[in-house]
């Protein structure tokens, strides 16, 4: 079981969202999905998680802002889970405060081993 760690996942795509936050209660883990950028934030603050899952590319307050407000504030590690798979993108979400980058489309035991790993 995974202790109850709590995950904020950020993710605007709402029928992915919903599939990975259930497959994370499946995995013992407290899920919480927000479907925008900003929301997400208000979400990490009073969530208080242990890791959140962030998509980059969302209307408004985009990822990449969304990090960097997070990482003002907070060191949670932060998986980028993203569809912007170019090396210069993966590097600047890594030196920018990302702990792990995730491409879409990606195999979901995966990304559970990778939640696991970052969690440990």
């Amino acid at each position: 079981m995974a202790d109850q760690r709590r995950i904020v996942l950020i993710e605007d795509d709402e029928a992915l969202g919903e599939i990975l936050a259930l497959n994370l209660r499946e995995e013992g883990y407290v899920a919480v999905h927000a479907k925008r950028g900003a929301e997400g934030l208000r979400a990490a603050f009073q969530e208080k998680p242990d890791l959140v899952i962030l998509d980059l590319i969302m209307p408004g307050m985009d990822g990449w802002e969304v990090m960097q407000r997070l990482r003002e504030l907070s060191d949670v590690p932060i998986l980028i889970l993203t569809a912007k798979n170019q090396l210069t993108d993966r590097l600047r979400g890594l030196s920018q405060g990302a702990d792990d980058y995730l491409c879409k489309p990606f195999d979901l035991s995966e990304l559970l081993l990778r939640v696991k790993a970052l969690l440990r």
